[in-house]
């Protein structure tokens, strides 16, 4: 893999990335490995994939798990736990790369979780259609859940009660914390 501080290309990185074991993330010419995450970090983000998959059947709706590279208006490419579209997906690089999320959630790594809620969270709003951001905490109860309320303008509930659910409006359901921290 490439350091840091020399320039790759875009198409580069798709290769790169293609051939790679390990996911790669991509912004302005440097490639990233994504830190790899724990067990219980894996066990949150299946039951939460799980639940969506589960409460979206037969809707518009789908989600999609973390072999999912999500590319932003901003240039940043990446893979997050769970993103949601609805209607027909809008796909890029033969179809590797989804365009078109209206839900993204990542789950907390303590090597991450200052930059999903800065830098990433930044690229992830430049989304035209990105309703919702979850950031949902794998060793405590805690979610995050910022809802676009208009085109520059984000609203943040904090969940932190297992009785509490993540009201979705733009998928028209709820997610139970008590779900999400089943395991």
């Amino acid at each position: 893999m490439p350091q840091p501080n020399v320039e790759t290309s875009r198409d580069d990185y798709l290769i790169q990335d293609a051939q790679s074991e390990t996911k790669l993330e991509f912004f302005e010419g440097q490639i990233f490995a994504m830190a790899g995450g724990t067990f219980k970090h894996a066990q949150v983000a299946g039951d939460v994939y799980g639940e969506l998959r589960q409460a979206l059947k037969g809707k518009p709706c789908q989600p999609m798990n973390s072999d999912m590279r999500v590319h932003t208006p901003s240039g940043l490419d990446t893979y997050p736990d769970i993103s949601v579209y609805c209607g027909d997906p809008q796909l890029g690089d033969n179809d590797t790369t989804l365009l078109n999320p209206i839900l993204i959630i990542e789950v907390l790594s303590p090597s991450t979780r200052d930059y999903d809620r800065g830098g990433k969270f930044a690229h992830y709003r430049s989304i035209a259609g990105l309703q919702d951001y979850l950031l949902v905490d794998p060793s405590a109860i805690l979610v995050e859940h910022f809802h676009r309320v208009g085109q520059d303008e984000w609203l943040l509930h904090v969940y932190s009660d297992l009785a509490a659910e993540v009201v979705l409006e733009s998928l028209g359901l709820s997610l139970s914390l008590q779900v999400i921290y089943q395991s």
